[in-house]
């Protein structure tokens, strides 16, 4: 107020317009940030529904495909040929090759591995279950996976699609001397599967569910017992 009077000591009516201007610039301001507040407000709203709508979509469709085994093996079957071949033509990438073979051996093995070990050692997700049959009376136990089939599967594909991807990006492809990396990648794979068969041998188990035994009683000739 100092101000506008100090410049204009005489106009009162260029005071007033002072008044006017800062009031109109304080409700701007106001109703700006009221304005700000609300979109911020609506915005996550918004892309959470989004959110949400797109994962039941999707959680939708995998529970479809979950009872179709072979399908979903053979379309996992086909992405590992076209990926292959799609090395083998573009001759690079062989960095994301072995990443991919290291994380697929990885998965392999935990779906090999029994979720409770047999050793006495407590599972990864800390629940008591029921641990393996070690002699041929006891109760029949299904075999219970540390990595159950259809998560390995989605797994699996999901990784292969990953590995396709980055062979677009000519970044990712390291020039490298990929003899030595199959030849380590060998050394790894039978250092980890003879370890998981002395596991197996050890602890006498397969990784792999047997059926109840099915006692059959005698057959009936059609004779009558007499009493």
């Amino acid at each position: 107020i100092n101000v506008c009077h100090g410049f204009f000591p005489a106009q009162s009516e260029v005071k007033s317009n002072c008044f006017q201007r800062g009031y109109f610039i304080v409700l701007w301001f106001k109703f700006g940030a009221m304005a700000t507040e609300e979109g911020t407000e609506a915005g996550p709203g918004a892309a959470y529904k989004l959110y949400k709508s797109i994962s039941n979509r999707h959680q939708y469709y995998l529970d479809k495909i979950t009872p179709h085994l072979i399908p979903r093996w053979v379309a996992s079957a086909l992405l590992v040929l076209f990926y292959c071949v799609r090395v083998y033509f573009l001759k690079g990438w062989y960095i994301v090759t072995y990443a991919l073979g290291i994380y697929l051996l990885n998965l392999f093995i935990a779906f090999l591995t029994p979720k409770i070990d047999p050793a006495g050692f407590e599972d990864s997700d800390g629940d008591d279950g029921p641990s393996l049959p070690t002699k041929s009376n006891e109760e029949f136990r299904p075999f219970m996976r540390r990595l159950p089939e259809f998560k390995f599967w989605y797994s699996f594909t999901k990784a292969i699609v990953v590995a396709t991807i980055c062979t677009c990006f000519e970044a990712l492809n390291i020039p490298v001397f990929w003899p030595i990396l199959v030849m380590y990648f060998i050394i790894l794979f039978t250092l980890t599967m003879k370890r998981q068969i002395k596991h197996m041998i050890k602890y006498r188990y397969l990784p792999f569910s047997h059926g109840k035994t099915r006692y059959k009683g005698k057959e009936d000739t059609g004779k009558v017992v007499p009493s």
